[in-house]
């Protein structure tokens, strides 16, 4: 039997206004589910985001003594730019870091009797990755003109395991998510399907190929997958706007640090949108060769 594009989008377009209740009920299945699925995509790339801000902001700090003659200080900072696993370095003079340290802990500093050349000076340096200041301070500490070498360790440790444990639930989250997405709207477009059995059997009787009923009920799915997940898509991109106007409102909190552009959201929206698409064609295939035996 011979069909055109003409016939299927014609039939397409019936079926739909015709089954329009179950027609609503599957892409609102689909826009629910992948709503999820994508704020669970979109929650795992925010914390990817979070961790990249973290790196940044972890700094190792070279400690040189007050009285630190010039070539001590100039030949850690030749050894730190050259090494593979610091990103940056900047150097601190007395003055720096004498205010710095009574804008720390109080006018008490200045009162002690510490002058600024009494401070000692400093080299603050971005590791590649947080875990790597453990190895500038093994490579420094004890080194001539150098006092001590800091780094937050503990919060270093601390920082990477909650980021490492949120990034693996996010994937988690949006696994299950999936699965559970694939299985209501599988079920949704079966009914659907089994709502017309009939139908599909007085076209069998009259000749009709299986392409030639897969292909109108493959096109309804493809219709609903993307109308669906177009709405899912937008209802993603309207939590990540919510999500970036309450991290602009709270500098520096994990919410700052989350946010993420316009076109990496944009990604997510294609990948929603592919999943609705695949989703819904697929899913009406499977269902009406498996269930109705076509």
């Amino acid at each position: 039997m011979p069909m055109s594009t003409e016939y299927v989008a014609r039939e397409t377009a019936s079926n739909l206004w015709r089954n329009r209740l179950m027609t609503i009920a599957a892409v609102l299945t689909v826009a629910v589910s992948l709503s999820l699925v994508g704020a669970a995509l979109l929650l795992k790339q925010g914390a990817a985001r979070a961790e990249v801000e973290w790196q940044r902001g972890t700094e190792v700090m070279v400690w040189m003594q007050p009285n630190a003659s010039h070539s001590e200080i100039e030949a850690v900072g030749k050894q730190l730019t050259v090494l593979p696993y610091v990103r940056a370095c900047s150097f601190k003079n007395h003055q720096y870091d004498y205010l710095e340290a009574k804008k720390l802990i109080g006018p008490v500093y200045g009162e002690s009797g510490v002058t600024p050349a009494q401070t000692p000076t400093s080299w603050r340096c971005t590791p590649v990755h947080p875990q790597d200041a453990t190895a500038v301070i093994r490579k420094f500490s004890g080194q001539a003109g150098v006092m001590k070498v800091t780094a937050p360790l503990t919060q270093i440790r601390t920082e990477q395991h909650v980021i490492d444990i949120l990034q693996w639930v996010f994937l988690l989250v949006a696994l299950v998510l999936l699965i559970s997405a694939a299985v209501l709207i599988l079920n949704t477009i079966r009914m659907a399907i089994f709502a017309r059995r009939r139908e599909v059997s007085v076209m069998k009787l009259v000749g009709a190929t299986n392409w030639f009923i897969r292909l109108p009920f493959m096109s309804e799915g493809l219709v609903q997958g993307l109308l669906g997940s177009g709405v899912a898509a937008a209802i993603v991109y309207g939590l990540h706007e919510v999500l970036n106007k309450i991290g602009s409102s709270t500098s520096g909190s994990v919410l700052a640090q989350m946010r993420m552009t316009g076109w990496e959201v944009f990604a997510t929206d294609l990948v929603v949108i592919a999943i609705g698409v695949l989703i819904g064609t697929g899913g009406s295939a499977l269902a009406i060769s498996r269930f109705l035996d076509v």
